[in-house]
């Protein structure tokens, strides 16, 4: 993938999240713009433990080579609000 895709994603507007599909078979979501940084050959990503987190608590170092696809991550389930039944 080349790193121009890569940046397009990322700053689209609206910003959509979406997942990183590496050659490996790992993937790696990224739910906030400021948690991606696109470089010429890699990208870095910021791993928050908190998914709807802007910060990151640790971040890792991709390669370009190792990313063939891009997905959108699905909206996490919203729980129903109200008395149980």
């Amino acid at each position: 993938m080349s790193g121009d895709q890569l940046q397009e994603r990322a700053r689209r507007q609206p910003f959509q999240p979406f997942r990183l599909i590496l050659t490996t078979g790992a993937t790696d979501d990224i739910r906030h713009p400021d948690l991606i940084m696109v470089g010429r050959r890699s990208a870095v990503l910021g791993i928050a433990k908190n998914p709807e987190a802007a910060r990151y608590d640790i971040a890792t170092q991709v390669d370009l080579l190792q990313v063939v696809a891009f997905e959108a991550v699905p909206a996490s389930p919203v729980s129903p609000k109200g008395p149980a039944s």
